[in-house]
């Protein structure tokens, strides 16, 4: 493939992203070491990491694509599809199922009218399962975005719901 062509697949990563990843760089042992921190600043600015993001970054840390992938892929906070403004995952961990996690599971499913994996028709929301948000003694818990959202209900949905517009 030619290198204009080539141009049109990789993107150049943003002038902001290139430096924020710089900045990690510098404070580990080699550049490789930098692909989660490089995987979640682009995913911060673009929303998901598509797979010309994949690309620029593996081009930027000197990796292979497909090793920068596998990366990608392994941690379930980064996302390789395009994701709605606020992604709700849904704990369904035992303690949180043990909790009621399926009732609120099924609430959202409801309330938001799509299934897990999906989102919703205004990019309003997407509805991820996660194994653990960390929260057990606060079961069942959400993670919205970054935000911890503990001893979940389906009456408390709404409320909940509401703070992500």
């Amino acid at each position: 493939m030619s290198q204009a062509n080539m141009s049109n697949i990789i993107p150049v990563l943003s002038e902001s992203e290139r430096h924020e990843i710089e900045e990690e760089i510098a404070h580990l042992p080699d550049r490789q070491s930098a692909c989660i921190d490089a995987l979640r600043i682009v995913q911060e600015h673009r929303g998901w990491v598509s797979d010309e993001s994949v690309h620029a970054i593996a081009d930027l840390l000197g990796m292979s694509p497909s090793a920068v992938d596998a990366v990608a892929t392994f941690y379930n906070l980064i996302f390789r599809k395009p994701v709605g403004r606020h992604v709700v995952m849904y704990c369904d961990s035992v303690s949180c199922y043990v909790m009621g996690a399926e009732g609120v599971r099924a609430a959202l499913v409801q309330k938001l009218g799509i299934q897990p994996g999906q989102t919703t028709p205004d990019d309003r929301f997407t509805l991820l399962p996660i194994v653990c948000v960390g929260a057990c003694d606060h079961a069942p818990a959400l993670l919205i975005d970054d935000v911890h959202e503990l001893d979940a209900t389906p009456d408390r949905l709404d409320e909940i719901l509401s703070r992500y517009e």
